[in-house]
């Protein structure tokens, strides 16, 4: 039977969330998944501090696969992955279309 831990994303080990600070390729590093046999469901938030709408790219598990969206100006919490699974040893990073306004919080929960 499958077991199930909630943790915090790798890329944030104050709880204040992951500033993207990149603007290309590549991008942030937000998560990775430990290697072996684990899966991990991803979950991640973004809010824009900026006065108008900022570009945000996602690399999930790699650079080649991207999920990209436009985050409101000055929102609250928007869902940017909503329980993607990631597979062992992969990253998820991002990059935005303005530095150091949008920030990323989440958890995932570790499948074994």
């Amino acid at each position: 039977m499958a077991t199930f831990t909630k943790v915090g994303l790798s890329g944030d080990s104050t709880g204040k969330g992951i500033l993207v600070a990149a603007t290309a390729t590549p991008g942030t590093t937000i998560h990775t998944s430990t290697s072996g046999t684990t899966f991990d469901e991803v979950w991640i938030y973004a809010t824009n501090n900026d006065v108008s709408a900022v570009n945000l790219t996602i690399e999930f598990g790699q650079t080649s696969n991207v999920i990209k969206l436009s985050i409101p100006a000055t929102s609250g919490l928007t869902i940017v992955i909503p329980g993607l699974i990631l597979g062992p040893s992969l990253s998820v990073a991002a990059f935005a279309g303005t530095t150091n306004k949008i920030s990323l919080f989440g958890y995932v929960n570790r499948i074994s």
